[in-house]
């Protein structure tokens, strides 16, 4: 298996993340589950109160009114969005862009149902998104997910490497040779874990 990995390395740990998402179905469905995950938390969290008594700010979208709360939401929107920045600038700006988009948008969306009808669409959207997730890795993947190993990359890091893996598909790189070296550690780890697989089956 690889070894500790520092926080902001991000070779090593889109590596790791690629190790447990090789296979093409369980990646397209981490795609279309992880931010629901992340936009849903934030409607649910639009109900806490405010930090430090801060006041709220209005805002008008499509003519209707929303107060954006400056709450336990709001900050880890903040969180997520400079941790992606610091791994990456370039996409790590998007997806910050994306991070305050949902918070935007889930406040707005939040404010219009209500906590009685927006818990209900929260744990729905949860209980599908995450079952999707382990549907990929027990039926496709045939591997444990990531959350058993590393939940800080589970729930701090899995927005931002789908979003990565997308750009990816475009050609994307944050640095010359990164899909390169990614790879070669990805087939490494994975042949690595199916070698452990086997001695415990023999």
């Amino acid at each position: 298996m690889m070894k500790k990995i520092r926080f902001f390395d991000l070779e090593n740990h889109f590596a790791f993340f690629g190790a447990y998402h090789s296979n093409r179905i369980n990646i397209a469905i981490h795609m279309v589950c992880v931010w629901p995950i992340l936009f849903t938390a934030l409607l649910l969290l639009y109900f806490t109160p405010s930090l430090f008594s801060l006041p709220s700010h209005e805002l008008s979208l499509s003519g209707y009114k929303v107060d954006l709360v400056f709450n336990i939401g709001f900050l880890l929107t903040v969180i997520y969005s400079l941790f992606y920045v610091r791994f990456d600038p370039r996409a790590g700006a998007l997806a910050a862009f994306l991070c305050f988009l949902c918070w935007v948008s889930s406040s707005f969306i939040a404010s219009r149902l209500g906590f009685l009808l927006a818990y209900k669409v929260v744990l729905v959207v949860q209980l599908l998104c995450w079952t999707g997730q382990f549907i990929g890795h027990g039926i496709f993947e045939k591997r444990a997910p990531a959350l058993l190993d590393n939940l800080a990359q589970a729930f701090l890091m899995a927005p931002f490497f789908v979003l990565l893996e997308a750009l990816q598909a475009a050609d994307y790189e944050p640095y010359p040779g990164f899909h390169a070296r990614v790879q070669a550690k990805i087939e490494a780890e994975i042949n690595e874990w199916q070698e452990k697989k086997q001695r415990l089956i023999s």
